[in-house]
Formats: C-alpha cells, sequence, structure tokens
C-alpha cells in the first residue's frame, strides 16, 4: 500500500475534526483556569492517541463499506467509488492496519488512564464504542439518523472535554460549570462535524439506500436535508456568540464570524449541485475554515485576555 493510497484510506483531509477541538480544549484551559497547573506530556499524548483513532475509525468505514458492498452486490459502488476498490487494496491488509490502529491508540489511552485517573477510562470506552460502532455491526451508526449527533458530540464535544480532563484534572473538570462550558464552547465545532456528515449523506443518499443505510436524508429527503444542513451552521454560530456573550470564550472570539460569506458561499454551491465529487470538497473546506477561524480567534483572546 503506497503512502498515498493509505491517506486517502484513512481521510487524512478530514483530520481537522480532531485536531482543532483538542486545540480549542487547550485554549478553553488557559482562558478558564489559567491558575491550575497545565499537563503539556497528556496533552500530546493525547493529540497522537486521537489521531490514530480518528484514522482507524475512517479506515475501518472504508472496509465495512466494501464488504456490505460485497454482500449486497453494489458492484459500482464497491469498484468506482469505495477507496478499497478503486485502489485496488487487500481487504485483510486493510483490516490488519485498522486493528492495528485501534491498538496503537487503546495502548496510548490506557498510559493517559495511568496518568490522570479512571474517569478517562469510562470517556474513552464511550468514544472507542463510538467509534467501532460508527461503521460495524447489524446497524452502523453511520447507517442511521443519529450518525450526525454522534459524530459531532463525539469529534467535537468528548475530544475537547478530554483534553480537559488530561490537562487540569478530575477537580478542575468534573463539575458541572466546567461541564456546561465545555458543552457550550465545542458547539460551534460540533455543530460543524456534523454537518460534515450531513453533507456526506445528502451527497450519497441513493447509494446509501443501495446498502440499506438509513441516515437522517433518507427520512427528509434531500432538500430537507439541506434545509437541515443549513440549521447546523446556524447552530454553530449561535452557539458561538453564545459562548462569547457568557464569557466560557472570550469575546474576541467572535472575529471568528468572518467566515461567515465564504461559508454561506460554498452552501450554496453545494446546495446547486450537491453530489459528492463536484461538490463534496466544499463541506471539507466549511469545516476546516469554520475549525480555524474559531480556533484562530480564541486563541487571539486567551491572548490579550480580552
Amino acid at each position: 500500500m503506497t503512502w498515498d493510497a493509505f491517506f486517502e484510506l484513512v481521510e487524512i483531509k478530514a483530520k481537522t475534526a480532531s485536531i482543532f477541538p483538542f486545540l480549542l480544549g487547550i485554549l478553553y484551559c488557559l482562558w478558564n483556569l489559567p491558575a491550575a497547573p497545565k499537563d503539556w506530556g497528556s496533552w500530546l499524548i493525547f493529540i497522537i492517541a486521537a489521531f490514530l483513532f480518528n484514522m482507524a475509525v475512517d479506515a475501518n468505514d472504508n472496509y465495512q463499506d466494501y464488504r456490505r458492498a460485497l454482500k449486497n452486490g453494489a458492484e459500482k459502488f464497491r469498484l468506482e467509488t469505495n477507496v478499497i476498490g478503486t485502489r485496488h487494496l487487500s481487504l485483510s491488509q486493510v483490516g490488519w492496519l485498522t486493528v492495528a490502529l485501534v491498538a496503537g491508540g487503546a495502548m496510548l489511552g490506557l498510559w493517559l488512564v495511568a496518568r490522570t485517573g479512571w474517569p478517562l477510562l469510562w470517556l474513552g470506552i464511550f468514544c472507542f464504542l463510538v467509534g467501532i460502532l460508527y461503521a460495524a455491526g447489524p446497524w452502523p451508526i453511520a447507517g442511521l439518523p443519529v450518525g450526525e449527533f454522534f459524530s459531532g458530540f463525539t469529534m467535537g464535544t468528548m475530544i475537547m472535554l478530554i483534553t480537559v480532563y488530561v490537562g487540569v484534572g478530575a477537580s478542575q473538570t468534573l463539575t458541572a460549570p466546567t461541564l456546561t462550558g465545555v458543552l457550550l464552547a465545542s458547539s460551534p465545532l460540533a455543530f460543524a462535524i456534523g454537518a460534515l456528515l450531513l453533507a456526506n449523506n445528502i451527497a450519497d443518499w441513493q447509494e446509501d439506500l443501495t446498502l440499506h443505510r438509513h441516515t437522517i436524508v433518507s427520512y427528509l429527503g434531500q432538500r430537507g436535508g439541506l434545509i437541515f444542513w443549513y440549521l447546523l451552521y446556524l447552530a454553530a454560530a449561535g452557539g458561538l456568540m453564545a459562548s462569547a456573550a457568557l464569557h466560557v470564550l472570550p469575546l474576541l472570539s467572535l472575529l471568528a464570524l468572518i467566515c461567515v460569506p465564504k461559508v454561506v458561499k460554498n452552501c450554496r454551491a453545494f446546495t446547486a449541485l450537491p453530489e459528492k465529487k463536484p461538490r463534496f470538497h466544499l463541506a471539507v473546506q466549511n469545516l476546516a475554515i469554520i475549525s480555524l477561524c474559531v480556533t484562530v480567534a480564541t486563541g487571539l483572546g486567551v491572548l490579550f485576555r480580552f
């Protein structure tokens, strides 16, 4: 397997979904808990573990989709869409690679549990189960109408919460104000991540039916899915403004709203032709733009304490 094929298999271009919530979690600690000691070593271990597991989830998604296509006779999807078919990869090799990535992430995760405490184990088990069941099992999460919620909550909110936990410890994290603050502060990225999956489901809704995947688009229809897609971006903007208004994030984090015109432009272009190959990259671009702007603007607010 070439590096180019590997990067496509693990969908390396979408890894902002794990990096930016991690960075925002660090900034949250610096803004809300400036006096608390920071465990930078645990932060480094965690981001490596999260990156490995994120790659494993996407590799497993492609692996399970390929097997499901074999079972259902979806030859066009298997040979022309799925990376395993288009790159002529060994199914066995992809399976063992996925196991290796999961094992690497799990071992680092257990090391973190030993460094920080047992609550991290339960947080990690939740993320692990969502990641594995996202594409595996008789009813994979990715093929259900709750996929957007689980992807946004796990990749956005849970990664940020674990970042705060491993950085400042349980006594600072497992409190009602901090848990509420993390839930609110992570909402812009969580909604944007959910919007990315929704855009994928909008573009793939006919193929999903062939693969017996009943995403929310199969219930709302493509037009209803597009309306819901816009609402997720509105919710992301609303979450950012609420976070700044309640001082959960710095006031300067509102500078991230500078990305709104570009996001709207991309949304309109995707809506005009909601298909995978010509326009889906615009949804990926939206996630990257929103994540980058929110993180940079928050970083400026932390730097200038405003």
